[in-house]
């Protein structure tokens, strides 16, 4: 009789909550999408404004989304050729680090979906989550390069 009643008072071990889904480690046709997205981040370390034009699509455009003081959703868009002039060493050191990347594709589109974060001299700054839409580029050899990226923008919940 006790063993019944301590069975349904069992409680199961439920499944923490997951945002996203992360693909298995990148293999040849995922580390190719992946390249010129590693390529952008160490740019923008660098304050590489020609290597940022390189991995890029000159029709292309970044796009930050924060939620806005009355809770609606503030945008920023900038073409890549604008966002590389503004790229200008003045000896701060922004280093944006990606977590596991969900990486989708489909012919000659590929996305890459990730959570960000961004240091400044090493501080934290900001953080979210990066879209990366990327095409397959006959001009570039067949190589995949940026067309858009859009990402989320806040700076509560980025760690320490």
């Amino acid at each position: 009789m006790i063993l019944p009643l301590l069975l349904a008072l069992q409680t199961t071990p439920v499944a923490p909550i997951v945002k996203g889904t992360a693909l298995p480690p990148p293999g040849s046709t995922e580390a190719e999408v992946m390249a010129p997205v590693t390529r952008l981040l160490t740019a923008l370390t660098t304050d590489d404004a020609a290597a940022v034009i390189a991995v890029t699509l000159p029709e292309g455009t970044i796009t930050a989304v924060r939620t806005g003081p009355d809770g609606t959703a503030q945008r920023r868009t900038i073409r890549w050729a604008d966002f590389a002039a503004g790229l200008k060493p003045d000896g701060t050191r922004v280093v944006e680090t990606l977590g596991q990347p969900a990486i989708e594709i489909d012919g000659p589109v590929a996305m890459v979906w990730a959570p960000y974060t961004v240091t400044i001299d090493g501080k934290p700054s900001h953080c979210g989550y990066d879209l990366f839409d990327l095409v397959r580029d006959n001009g570039s050899g067949g190589g995949w390069k940026i067309l858009n990226v859009t990402y989320s923008h806040r700076t509560d919940g980025c760690g320490s």
